[in-house]
């Protein structure tokens, strides 16, 4: 069956065509019928994407080289949410192909997950939960959690979500706040009261929680190995609400076994979902261990997609306007 030129070009009449390749929030699907040929997982027309789609919404689903080339008319994807790791950025570039996220909508619900974790981790709520699941009892005396009051956070990455986290943890507990990010401007935070770092090194040394909010990228992946272990308080607590890969996990769990550190909150994980033959040794340690839900409340899931369906009919109309 030959498509009609109104798919392949995109648009029919004024409507562009827009193709979900995973599903979205119901109102975000509602949203786009209201302004767009809407095409869904399931429709007739969905078979061939790849051929015709020159707009896409996706979620999880991954575009290597390889995918890309197989979309012929691909103009823009749009993505639900902030990361966009496993879409190949370079091969966009090279193709024109604009990239659309939602940096900063749910900013808050990731840095109310960071408290959640670093609250579980400082009380022993994993390990606590752990032994009672195995059926062992638990003895009150043997449990000796930290306090967070007026303690300091060490955020690396500066992003809408490190400012959140950076407000929460000022007006939960008081904490001072150190925060490093080599790629946001000095002047940034302005009315949070915080000390810049200089080095990675220095939150390290200084923090009683360090909690990461950067992108997984070479000069990320495994960012925080022994040797960064090594240099923090042997009552700091490790909170990764970023991505799997920036922590070393088994380096970590070496950190643990040795007390190196206090306890790790994960909601990111190297291998995700994370499942108990991978991780039970670091659950058994007390890790609180989370698949990835950081942002998945109700309101930020239907936030996000309207975002995203937001922007790529508005790249889709405006190009179409120039055409």
């Amino acid at each position: 069956m030959v498509p009609s030129p109104s798919i392949i070009n995109g648009d029919t009449g004024r409507r562009p065509t827009i193709y979900f390749v995973d599903d979205y929030h119901p109102e975000a699907v509602k949203y786009a019928q209201d302004r767009a040929h809407t095409i869904l997982p399931g429709d007739h027309e969905h078979a061939n994407w790849r051929q015709n789609a020159k707009y896409v919404l996706v979620g999880g689903t991954a575009f290597s080289r390889q995918d890309l080339a197989s979309c012929p008319n691909l103009q823009a994807i749009g993505k639900r949410g902030t990361g966009i790791d496993k879409i190949d950025a370079v091969a966009c570039k090279e193709r024109g192909i604009k990239v659309l996220n939602t940096p900063g909508i749910n900013a808050r619900a990731v840095a109310e997950m960071v408290l959640a974790l670093t609250m579980s981790v400082a009380r022993e709520v994993g390990r606590a939960a752990y032994t009672q699941q195995r059926g062992e009892e638990v003895a009150r005396g043997q449990w000796s959690g930290l306090m967070l009051h007026k303690t300091t956070v060490g955020i690396v990455g500066m992003g809408n979500i490190g400012e959140q986290v950076a407000r929460i943890f000022r007006g939960a507990f008081d904490a001072e706040v150190i925060a490093y990010d080599p790629y946001v401007a000095t002047k940034a935070w302005k009315g949070i009261p915080h000390t810049r770092a200089d080095t990675l090194d220095e939150v390290l040394q200084a923090a009683d929680v360090v909690t990461l909010h950067v992108p997984l990228l070479d000069s990320t992946h495994g960012l925080i190995s022994y040797r960064e272990l090594q240099l923090m308080k042997r009552q700091a607590i490790l909170i990764n609400a970023a991505r799997g890969g920036i922590v070393d996990e088994r380096d970590l769990e070496q950190a643990l076994r040795e007390g190196l550190i206090w306890g790790a909150g994960l909601d990111c994980h190297e291998v995700e979902p994370p499942t108990k033959e991978r991780y039970a040794a670091l659950w058994e340690l007390g890790v609180v261990s989370t698949p990835h839900i950081a942002a998945k409340t109700a309101q930020t899931q239907m936030d996000t997609a309207i975002a995203a369906v937001k922007q790529v009919i508005d790249f889709a109309t405006e190009t179409g306007s120039r055409i």
